[in-house]
Order: C-alpha cells, then structure tokens, then sequence
C-alpha cells in the first residue's frame, strides 16, 4: 500500500511568523554584538593588543596561543574566539527567519546584512593585527562593531513589534528630524571618541603607534557633538510632550538622558583621573548603549516606509 505522505523538509520545520524563540535570538545577536566590544575593550587596556601576533593563526604555525605569549596570549585570543558565538547567534536567527524572507522583508535583511557584518569584523580585526594596532583601523574597527550595534537593536525593536503585535506609531515630522540628529551626533560623537583613544595612553601594545594629535584638542572635538546631541535630545522630550501622542517616543527620549549624563560622567571623571582602565571599559561600554538609545529613539521617531507599513499589516 503506497503512502502519498510527502516528509517535510528543513525549511518547512521553520517559523513563518516572528516566536518567542525568534526575538530571543535577536536580543542574544545585540548583547553580543556589545559584549565583544566591552572584551575587546579589555584586550587593548590589558595590553593585549598583539598577545597574538598574527592572523588568522595566533602565532606562526599555531592557530592557539603558546605558552610564551603568556596571559596575553590567551586574553586575544579568548576574543577572537567570542567571534565565532556572534556568528553562531547570527547563522541561527538567518535560519530561523528563511521562511519570512518574502513577507518580514525588513528583518530578513537586517539578519543577513549582520551575517556579513561578523566575518567583516574578523576581517578588519586582523588587518588591525597585521599593521601592528594601527589607530586608523582600530577606530574602523570599533566604528563597524557599533552599526552592527545599531542595527542589532533595530532588529530587537522590529520583532518585538511583530511579536507583540504592535503597529508603529509614527511621530511628527519635527519628533523625527531631531531623533535622526541625535542619532546622527550619537554616531559622531563615537567616531570622534574613537581617535581620542588613539591618541591617548591605552594604545594594546607598548610597540603600537599613536596619533600624534593634541590630546586635549581632540577631546574638546570628541565633546563638540555631545553638545549638540544634548540640544537634540531635549528638543525631542519638549515637541514629544507638547505635539506628540507616541509615549514611546518619550520614554525612548527619557533612556537617551539616562545614558546621556551617565556617559558625561565617566567621560569627564576618567579625564580628569588619568584614564584608569576600569572607568576606560565603562566608557566604552556607555558608548555601546548610547548608540542602543539613539538608534531606538530613531526608530521609535522615524515614519516607517510604505513597503514596511504594509509589512506590518
């Protein structure tokens, strides 16, 4: 007796809709993506820059660090191999997304546009070791591991919504210029904050080379934006309370304060204390997550296009 039972494939045991399972793996993918900027924060400020001194072996002839790399050796290399978690969480949400390629367009994308990012990240990660830390291509190096950071929590905005069923209240025009300028200024200020640090004393390697800037011009320019991020900011609370009804908008607005003050105040006390390490790694950590605010406040501000309103639908 023949059987007209067809056995499903791989693709057909997939979510087509946006789970629980799903949404996780998309906040897994953002608290990865800042976590190894905090560990390769603690590379550079242990001096564990070049602890592997080539790529992608960590030494000659040797994918693993050798006993006489010592602590260093192991500290680079346990961050080179926080890459391959990224990408695991990275494979898994592409996966779990492949049926929802033609009707969750945005969130497809966004998946494997972070998908490419992460071999890109090792990509520029060894020519950093390959130019023995220049500070050129480690800023692009941080500068590239804050989109994937950007675009990671518009991942966790777009399938939160879509699992919670939630339209998108879009916000007046004036909402979402000035959320598009302090996410604009957020970038910058990062970028700029980037240089400062190759200027400054925490270079990964007592061999690597410095900008030769003046330290203190280069930090009155890293702050210059962080001036008008701050005008943005409060230009977004006042027209959110006075013109617009979207209560996401606001609280968005009110996280980008919190994160706001909290970054100044590290920035100003490690200024003013020599740059100890300890508050270094917060201060890298604080521009982590004031990139998670700005680019949530955007999101939350900024009127979705046509083809994702429909999405939404």
């Amino acid at each position: 007796m023949s059987s007209n039972l067809v056995t499903p494939s791989w693709a057909d045991r997939l979510p087509t809709h946006v789970t629980r399972l799903v949404h996780g793996l998309a906040i897994a993918s953002l608290i990865s993506q800042v976590g190894i900027i905090i560990t390769g924060g603690a590379v550079r400020l242990t001096k564990s820059g070049l602890g592997c001194s080539h790529w992608p072996n960590c030494v000659p002839g040797s994918m693993t660090p050798v006993p006489e790399m010592g602590v260093h050796g192991l500290i680079e290399f346990g961050n080179r191999l926080l890459t391959f978690v990224l990408l695991a969480i990275a494979v898994a949400f592409f996966i779990a997304v492949w049926n929802m390629r033609k009707t969750h367009r945005s969130i497809f994308t966004l998946a494997w546009v972070l998908l490419a990012g992460i071999p890109a990240q090792g990509v520029i990660g060894g020519i950093t070791v390959l130019t023995d830390l220049n500070p050129w291509v480690v800023s692009l190096h941080f500068i590239l591991s804050g989109t994937l950071v950007c675009l990671a929590t518009i991942l966790v905005n777009r399938t939160r919504r879509e699992l919670k069923q939630e339209n998108h209240q879009a916000s007046t025009k004036s909402v979402g210029q000035f959320a598009t300028a302090a996410w604009i200024l957020s970038m910058l200020a990062v970028i700029m904050g980037t240089i400062v640090t190759g200027t400054g004393p925490h270079a990964g390697d007592a061999s690597a080379p410095r900008h030769l800037f003046d330290p203190l011009l280069v930090t009155r320019m890293h702050t210059a934006p962080v001036y008008l991020l701050i005008v943005a900011t409060i230009a977004v609370l006042v027209l959110a309370y006075r013109a617009d009804g979207n209560s996401k908008v606001r609280t968005a607005a009110w996280w980008m304060v919190v994160v706001i003050l909290a970054q100044a105040a590290i920035g100003y006390t490690q200024h003013f204390t020599g740059l100890p390490i300890t508050l270094v790694l917060l201060h890298m950590l604080g521009a982590s997550l004031l990139l998670v605010a700005a680019t949530n406040l955007w999101d939350c501000a900024v009127r979705l296009p046509r083809s994702e309103r429909v999405e939404q639908r």
